[in-house]
Parts: C-alpha cells; sequence; structure tokens
C-alpha cells in the first residue's frame, strides 16, 4: 500500500483505512483545502491510457472497486471520492452536478492527468456528461453505466419506490457498502443532490457529446427506460453512443457484474465487436442495442 501524500497546508496526513478495500493503492490529497480521498492502480504501465471512475448518489467510490480492479493492470485507473462523498471532506456550498464536473477537472489537474476516460454509475453518468460539456479536450471516451436522473425519476416518490424495488435485485453485500456511504451523506444532502439529478438534463446533452460514448444498461433496472425505449429515443439523431444491454443486472452493474462490464468496456476501448464471453453463466448475455451513425465501427481482429 503507497504511504499516504501529505496535504498542501495540512498539519499531517490523513489515516488510511485499516484495511483496504481492494488491490488498488489508497491515498489522501488536498483540493482547494478539501482533503480528497482516492484510490490509484499501483502499478499502471508507463504508456497506459487514464481511466476515472465517478461513483453514483450518496455513494463513495468503494463500489466501484470490483470493475476498477479489473480494469487497473491495463488502463491507469483512478476512484476518488467526490467532495462531500465518502471519505472526502464536504465543500462549504453545497454540490449540484456542475459542481461534480469542476471538482473531477480539479481531481485530474491534482493528479497531473490532461486527458482521460471517464466511467460512471447512475449520478456519476450526468456528471461525466457535465463534464464533456464544460472540458470536450479532456475526455477522450465516456462509460455511462445506469445512468440516472431527469424525469424518469421525478418526483422523489417515484424514485424511492424505484429504490425500493432495485434494492432485493441487487447482491446482499452490496448494503454493507452502501448503508454506511448513506449514513455518511445525510438526508439534507440527500434531498438537494435529488433535486439537482432530476433536473438536469442528462438526454439532450448525451446525444450533443461528440467521442465515442458506451451506455450500458441492467435488464432488471428499475430506475430507467426500458433499452428499446432508450434505442427509439437515441435513433433520433446521429449520434456517437453504443448502447448495450446487460442481460441479468439491475442498477449497480459495476458492482454486481464486474467482469461483464470489464469485458465490455475493453471491448469498447479497443473498438472491438461486442460479443460475450463463452465462459459467463447461461443468464448472462450482453446485447447490442443501439449503434449511433458516428460511432467506430468495430475493429476486425
Amino acid at each position: 500500500m503507497s504511504a499516504p501524500s501529505t496535504p498542501s497546508g495540512a498539519s499531517k496526513p490523513r489515516k488510511l483505512p485499516r484495511r483496504p478495500a481492494s488491490r488498488l493503492s489508497e491515498k489522501w490529497t488536498n483540493i482547494d483545502g478539501v482533503d480528497v480521498f482516492y484510490r490509484e492502480s499501483p502499478h499502471p504501465p508507463a504508456d497506459a491510457r487514464v481511466m476515472v471512475h465517478v461513483h453514483g448518489f450518496g455513494l463513495s467510490g468503494r463500489y466501484l472497486l470490483p470493475t476498477a480492479e479489473r480494469l487497473a493492470d491495463e488502463f491507469h485507473t483512478f476512484v476518488p471520492d467526490l467532495p462531500g462523498f465518502g471519505r472526502s471532506g464536504k465543500r462549504r456550498d453545497m454540490l449540484d452536478i456542475p459542481d461534480l464536473a469542476h471538482a473531477t477537472a480539479d481531481f485530474l489537474d491534482d493528479r497531473g492527468v490532461g486527458k482521460a476516460t471517464l466511467v460512471g454509475n447512475s449520478m456519476g453518468c450526468p456528471v461525466i456528461i457535465e463534464f464533456a460539456h464544460h472540458y470536450p479536450e479532456r475526455i477522450d471516451r465516456a462509460v455511462l453505466v445506469s445512468p440516472a436522473g431527469g424525469l424518469y425519476n421525478q418526483p422523489l416518490r417515484r424514485a424511492i419506490s424505484q429504490l425500493s424495488k432495485d434494492a432485493p435485485r441487487e447482491p446482499t453485500r452490496m448494503a454493507r457498502v452502501a448503508v454506511p456511504d448513506y449514513v455518511r451523506f445525510g438526508v439534507p444532502s440527500t434531498m438537494r443532490m435529488f433535486k439537482a439529478l432530476t433536473q438536469y438534463p442528462s438526454l439532450k446533452r448525451l446525444l450533443e457529446m461528440k467521442i465515442p460514448t458506451l451506455v450500458v444498461l441492467g435488464e432488471r433496472d428499475p430506475l430507467l427506460p426500458h433499452a428499446h425505449r432508450v434505442d427509439e429515443i437515441a435513433s433520433q439523431t446521429d449520434s456517437h453512443v453504443l448502447v448495450v444491454l446487460l442481460e441479468g443486472a439491475a442498477h449497480a452493474i459495476n458492482f454486481s457484474h464486474p467482469g461483464q462490464l470489464a469485458h465490455v468496456i475493453t471491448l469498447f476501448m479497443n473498438d472491438k465487436p461486442i460479443e460475450n464471453d463463452p465462459t459467463w453463466p447461461g443468464h448472462v448475455r450482453l446485447y447490442e442495442v443501439h449503434r449511433g451513425k458516428h460511432h467506430p465501427e468495430p475493429k476486425a481482429d
């Protein structure tokens, strides 16, 4: 494990968790006076492309680690807890989607990263979309897993109902990761962040993106429209979007199906055809639902 970095202006370094949550190195940095906790590939190849994983609503980056670990040897991987989430410190102002996008850019600046692929889940997806809107020169590709927000999750009682349906569809061990994060995030922050999330124009901004973009949907995800509805909407314009459906998955795909997700991300990053791994169990399959006109065509081996 790497030793914690000493934040500028701090009297002493922050303590690391007693037990690392993954084989990624766990570290602290300080950005504009806020302590930020993050994980990083311990031994990334010198020429590796940078990949940053962006967590969802009320959560830390911990539940993203099963997928991030599987990609950490091929890509220089970072998994931060954005300010106000997880172990990281809070900002005086309550963060909204644009604030979190700028905080992501600040994290890249702090780590000396000029350009990266961003991989998000749930709320992390509109954060990435907003990042691409403000910093198009700094994002190479985007991976949006179970993108949340917008009209489909309004009003709050509907979103609560959707979450209650999703909970039993996730692995039971997810609760041990999520519950402490939600408690730390708090009810006032939840209410304000929910309003910001559902008012964000995710779909409009998504279709405006000019970079290769992979959207991964879970077949059993109650927080999202049916994949064919997504295809119908995406087909209304010429886009750079590739939509893939994962059979048997619900919302937290990065945690529940890390092998399958890492597999499809690797195919996407290398412009390979979307194919299933023959070793997967029979109830898990990937289906390409939509390929935008401007998305790269798969390369032949």
